[in-house]
């Protein structure tokens, strides 16, 4: 009895776990009448029993005693009787209407992109259960509510916690409250809108979705996939160019050059994938070629996981950035205004992923080093010539106060005892150029211009040390300041100068850096983009749907300038 007690309470705490309490009905719960209805058979005074020991053995504010005090109040509404158990007389037990159509739903639950099995456990096997023990029977009640929850909350909020694939998904799970959903459930004869409503509706993930669906009528016979390798440009030699001629259909020549009739027909290529249309075979064009129609069920699946750690409402008015894609765009009832190309983290300093709201823009910025740059690159670069922060254009702060660095003792100075900030001046050569686009945040991760514009013209571009650097930042400041009648890009411009200015608009606008390899674009095509982290085939490993990749994909092999951006 007393495990009984325990699990009957624990189904829906167990199933929140990573969530913020769920205490939005508690208070109204306190103040508002509740009829508590005596239970009229063993069964229900077994689940009686369960409910009434864990709410009193729980703590006033503790997520487990608010759990208690929901499933107490829903179950002596109703008598205790259970939601989902039938009484079909002469001692049989059956399951209610509205359990067998959830059982239905689970076995449905790889159309979701879910497992079945995560669902349909022993625990819920009605033959296990004796039609004589309401011991029994409350379990069994208690192991299909649990089932339910943990049903809905991979709906909502997937399956897999972020953090578990990597510490730089910072993602909150969405709350849900699980007493409500019950109590919805146990009203209704069809309880499949009430779940569907908690998937995402977001139309790329719907039309994964489809592509899940039908992913088995796809033709068996997919082009091979070309190997990943070095970065291959015209002219060049490479043993995977006579694979990439039969891609395209193009006669072999019998050599590995890579000649001008097969980049003719790449940049046709790129041109088509939404590409940089450079002729340049790296990771990017790589990636459209193995996954141009989402060639792997395991990357679908990924992907919607994904989109269900995405807030719910990504906002009417939005910028969404998505790192493999190393582009920006603004959003506005669910279609693209604007976009442009960014540049993102490297591989060793990653851009991290979460939702914030930008809240300021700031011309003619000051950036304030970060400490990691400062003890790897700048601590010893001024250790070894005093004068590099005067050269770059950089103030040496001590207690917040500059301090000329002729005037430091170095000697009693090292990269570990290093007790000064540092502060790069407005003006041209500032590493955030002219404008930054703030949301503040813990990983101190901005938008922002640079003057190093080159690598801008790469198909691959996961270089800086986390920040994101914007192609175009003042058109995309016009675009971003759309609902702001006092703030353009002319009324930008017009603060250019020695002085650090702060904007700041009447309207927060929601900012999602997102990681999705899988775009669905207006016309239904789905284009495939590099694993730049590695979080895909980390995340694909985490379902279980096949093996962790060995190593992600990794910038191009070619010397990358040595500029301390962030």
């Amino acid at each position: 009895m007393r495990k009984l007690l325990v699990s009957l309470v624990a189904l829906v705490a167990a199933a929140s776990l990573g969530q913020p309490a769920m205490a939005q009905q508690v208070a109204s719960l306190a103040v508002q009448p509740v009829v508590i209805a005596p239970p009229q058979n063993d069964l229900a005074r077994t689940i009686k029993a369960g409910l009434s020991a864990a709410y009193g053995a729980a703590k006033p504010g503790t997520l487990g005693y608010e759990d208690a005090q929901k499933l107490y109040y829903l179950y002596g509404q109703r008598h205790f009787d259970p939601i989902w158990l039938n009484d079909a007389g002469s001692g049989k037990i059956t399951f209610s209407p509205a359990a067998e159509k959830i059982i239905s739903l689970f076995k449905d639950a790889g159309s979701e992109g879910l497992r079945p099995s995560d669902y349909l456990t022993a625990d819920i096997d009605l033959t296990r259960a004796s039609s004589t023990d309401p011991t029994a029977l409350a379990g069994l009640e208690t192991a299909f509510s649990g089932a339910v929850m943990r049903y809905a909350n991979h709906l909502y909020n997937g399956r897999i916690k972020p953090q578990s694939v990597s510490e730089n998904l910072d993602i909150e799970a969405k709350p849900i409250d699980q007493a409500a959903l019950l109590e919805r459930l146990a009203k209704s004869d069809d309880p499949a809108p009430i779940l569907a409503e908690l998937e995402p509706k977001h139309p790329e993930f719907l039309a994964l979705k489809a592509a899940l669906a039908t992913f088995d009528d796809k033709p068996a016979d997919r082009p091979a996939p070309i190997a990943d390798g070095p970065v291959l440009r015209p002219g060049g030699t490479d043993g995977r160019v006579e694979a990439i001629r039969v891609r395209f259909e193009i006669p072999s020549t019998g050599t590995d050059v890579y000649d001008d009739s097969l980049v003719a027909a790449v940049e046709n290529f790129q041109q088509s994938a939404g590409l940089e249309v450079d002729g340049i075979i790296g990771p990017a064009t790589i990636a459209a070629f193995n996954g141009g129609n989402a060639t792997r069920r395991e990357d679908i699946i990924a992907n919607m996981e994904r989109w269900r750690w995405m807030p719910a409402d990504l906002g009417d008015f939005n910028v969404f950035v998505n790192i493999p894609e190393f582009r920006l765009s603004i959003m506005r009832g669910g279609k693209e205004e604007y976009t442009t190309r960014v540049v993102v983290g490297a591989t060793k300093n990653q851009t991290p992923i979460f939702s914030d709201n930008i809240r300021h823009l700031v011309v003619n910025p000051y950036w304030n080093v970060p400490s990691s740059i400062v003890r790897g690159e700048i601590a010893p670069a001024v250790l070894r010539n005093p004068g590099y922060t005067d050269s770059h254009n950089m103030d040496l702060l001590y207690n917040g106060s500059p301090v000329s660095p002729w005037q430091v003792n170095w000697s009693q100075v090292s990269t570990t005892n290093f007790p000064f900030k540092i502060r790069q001046r407005p003006g041209a050569g500032n590493s955030l150029g002219q404008i930054k686009f703030l949301f503040p945040n813990k990983h101190d991760v901005y938008l922002h211009d640079t003057p190093s514009k080159s690598l801008f013209a790469r198909s691959f571009r996961a270089f800086s040390h986390g920040c994101i650097r914007v192609e175009n930042p003042f058109e995309f400041a016009d675009a971003l300041m759309a609902n702001e009648p006092n703030i353009s890009r002319s009324s930008l411009e017009a603060m250019f100068g020695p002085n650090e200015r702060w904007v700041n608009p009447e309207k927060k606008i929601p900012v999602h850096l997102a990681y999705f390899t899988l775009r669905v674009s207006a016309d239904g095509t789905i284009r495939s983009y590099g694993d730049v982290y590695g979080h895909n085939e980390a995340l694909i490993a985490a379902m279980g749907l096949a093996p962790a990749a060995e190593t992600p994909i990794v910038a191009e092999a070619e010397s990358i300038p040595n500029d301390l951006s962030p």
